[in-house]
């Protein structure tokens, strides 16, 4: 007996063992960075152009990380067929993550990440397949606002919405990521989605931009996974980038945004913004190029524009070609969204730095302005689209997620069930303009 038990226990220690060196080993495998894995290479003969967006490329299975540590949640990787801001054939990697538990009809959460990064190795599949960076931390920490969902039973996809090349602030390319994610997670067979099952766009600060744009190009880019969408919430929303810039210039925690966006936009449009920049800018856009949100924030207070320009372009409206890129990402310029909106922006930036007393802008959270994001909502009421706005007078962009958090858990659930979508249209206070800029 005591034999028995002996041989027992080494069998089930050496079966431990395997399973630990198998684990190690897969994990290894998933935490090589985007730029060395091949997962994340499109190796086929078919030119891309000549595949549908949102054609499953390659599938991987690994367990969902939080800061490097596998939990036994199942999570489905997808290589997929998707479009850059330029209109040009991409490939994207999303991630499916998917409920130990579920009962009654599949729901799906479209959950678009803040990451704001332009370091492709912060993307959240390499987070979440085991990769540690410091923008990956972003991504890692969000599993606090995806957990209440999955434990609800629904699934859950993060795209790397900024795509391979990390193009912050590319809002169209955000969106048409969002959406082809969307479409290979119903495409994979590895996933198993109900042919029925609906889905909601969710996201905040940069994962609002992809949220946004996913939501009004859905309708001409998507429409097969526009029928599915049941809504929409956002918080923190970018609408008039150049707006923006103003608005964070001078400030004390979010001026550093400005050079990332620079970059970004570059990179994107596949521009060179840099002979409008003096040797600082140019100094500061080389040491930015892989930086993340993380690196910037608060790090470069009083940070202007005059100080990284060339004197003749005192303002970037005086560059014509940034008149034209900022135009493109003006919200609202791309569609109409056909499901409802959730909406919630701050209005006390004065928390985190920044001034709202600045004339055509006005209040914001500290990055995002609220009467550019009053304007888009009453421009989409007018549109017919249902919007329930929020703004939090007295609370930053950090604050007012706290508010919008609980706010879009319960709004979702609503949607998912049936229940007639709330909009308070006939109360959201006028805004400021969103014409584009003229050219200089």
């Amino acid at each position: 007996m005591s034999e028995t038990k002996h041989t027992s226990r080494r069998r089930a220690a050496l079966m431990a063992a395997s399973l630990a060196i198998a684990g190690a080993a897969g994990s290894a495998q998933a935490r090589l960075a985007p730029g060395d894995d091949p997962f994340y290479q499109y190796t086929g003969d078919t030119p891309l152009e000549n595949i549908a967006p949102g054609t499953v490329l390659k599938t991987r299975t690994v367990p969902y990380h939080v800061v490097g540590f596998a939990l036994p949640i199942k999570t489905t990787q997808l290589l997929y067929r998707s479009t850059g801001q330029l209109g040009q054939p991409t490939v994207n990697v999303t991630s499916v993550i998917q409920p130990v538990f579920a009962l009654g009809r599949q729901k799906l959460i479209s959950y678009q990440s803040f990451y704001d990064s332009l370091n492709p190795d912060d993307e959240p599949s390499y987070a979440i397949s085991g990769g540690l960076t410091l923008g990956g931390l972003i991504p890692n920490v969000e599993t606090a606002l995806i957990a209440p969902f999955l434990s609800q039973g629904y699934s859950i996809v993060i795209s790397d919405t900024q795509g391979q090349r990390a193009n912050f602030a590319a809002g169209r390319e955000y969106g048409m990521n969002t959406l082809d994610s969307v479409r290979a997670t119903f495409n994979s067979p590895a996933v198993g989605l109900a042919g029925d099952t609906k889905v909601a766009l969710v996201g905040y600060s940069g994962g609002a931009i992809a949220t946004e744009w996913a939501a009004e190009l859905a309708p001409s880019y998507a429409p097969d996974i526009d029928r599915r969408i049941v809504g929409s919430s956002m918080g923190g929303v970018l609408v008039h980038p150049a707006h923006n810039l103003h608005y964070v210039d001078g400030s004390a925690v979010w001026a550093g945004i400005m050079p990332m966006a620079i970059v970004g936009v570059s990179r994107s449009f596949q521009v060179d913004l840099t002979p409008y920049l003096n040797d600082y800018g140019k100094q500061l856009s080389e040491r930015l190029k892989k930086a993340s949100i993380i690196n910037v924030l608060a790090q470069y207070p009083g940070l202007t524009w005059a100080s990284i320009a060339k004197p003749e372009y005192a303002t970037p409206e005086r560059i014509p070609v940034f008149v034209e890129l900022a135009n493109d990402l003006i919200m609202g310029t791309g569609g109409t969204p056909s499901a409802p909106l959730l909406i919630r922006q701050g209005a006390g930036g004065e928390l985190e730095g920044t001034l709202g007393n600045k004339p055509g802008i006005g209040r914001g959270d500290g990055v995002m302005i609220a009467g550019d994001v009053r304007t888009l909502a009453r421009d989409y009421c007018s549109r017919g689209v249902k919007v329930q706005y929020g703004q939090s007078e007295l609370l930053s962009h950090v604050g007012a997620a706290a508010v919008w958090i609980p706010e879009t858990l319960v709004w979702v659930n609503d949607r998912f069930a049936g229940r007639t979508a709330p909009q308070n249209c006939a109360n959201i206070a006028p805004g400021n303009p969103l014409d584009p800029i003229p050219a200089p």
